[in-house]
């Protein structure tokens, strides 16, 4: 097994005359804390989408876990082991807390149409499978206690807490985490800071777009950074913070006096 998980080889995506993503290369190691920064339009959330399958590449691919994702559509990428959640929320909201969980247990479930007619033995106890691990997941989070509760009533940082529960219970090896900390308060952003860190702890790389630059600098491992769909800079925080093009890139071009 090699150190490398992810690597992404020359991606490009294109919107009619507009280049969202240039040459793009960079690799992730397993059980890295890797973050995704760059100022707005730069193609952080093009590059998750490609990544996922959402959107597929003009050029370029990756390569995730020795095999390539080019051509497959987001469920097969979260069979194969990719998770994310999304920029702006995107739960079941009448659902419950808990059922939004268990939704994310699907693509790991083997009952089928027919096991779920007929709902024999197999089928009742991979059922109360998922729910076990659905609870647990709740738990993990934090948010074990709002588990019966509607999803759409949970405040803003729970529901944060409740995508990351859903994309765990995919049983990922990355999870692509876009903005979690988007719209948290100072405390809630130290806790998700801490939760992502028990989350790698636990085995799960994590790939990490985030717009509080402390928290990624505080968390990650390593940062690429990229403007206008280029990648502009790549190593560990202190040195990316450094580097003159991403000052330039987030403050603008120095000016003589």
């Amino acid at each position: 097994m090699t150190t490398t998980l992810l690597e992404a080889r020359k991606v490009e995506k294109r919107f009619g005359g507009v280049q969202a993503l240039a040459d793009v290369s960079f690799s992730i190691r397993r059980a890295e804390i890797y973050g995704l920064i760059g100022p707005n339009g730069a193609g952080k959330t093009t590059l998750f989408n490609v990544l996922t399958g959402i959107y597929a590449a003009d050029a370029g691919g990756f390569m995730f876990d020795g095999a390539p994702l080019d051509g497959l559509g987001p469920h097969q990428v979260a069979a194969r082991g990719i998770a994310r959640t999304f920029q702006n929320i995107r739960l079941f909201a009448n659902l419950s807390v808990l059922e939004n969980v268990m939704i994310g247990r699907h693509v790991r479930t083997r009952a089928g149409v027919i096991g779920a007619v007929l709902r024999g033995p197999r089928t009742r106890a991979e059922e109360a499978g998922i729910e076990r691990r659905a609870t647990e997941l709740l738990d993990y989070v934090g948010i074990r206690g709002r588990a019966n509760d509607r999803a759409g009533s949970l405040p803003y940082g729970d529901q944060r807490r409740l995508e990351i529960a859903r994309a765990l219970a995919t049983e990922p090896k990355l999870l692509a985490l876009d903005e979690p900390a988007a719209g948290m308060n100072p405390a809630e952003r130290a806790a998700l800071g801490r939760l992502i860190e028990a989350v790698r702890r636990d085995g799960v790389t994590i790939l990490l777009i985030e717009h509080d630059v402390r928290l990624v600098m505080n968390i990650c491992d390593r940062v690429l950074v990229l403007d206008y769909g280029e990648r502009i800079a790549e190593g560990p925080p202190p040195e990316v913070q450094k580097d003159p093009k991403v000052i330039e890139a987030y403050l603008g071009a120095p000016h003589a006096a």
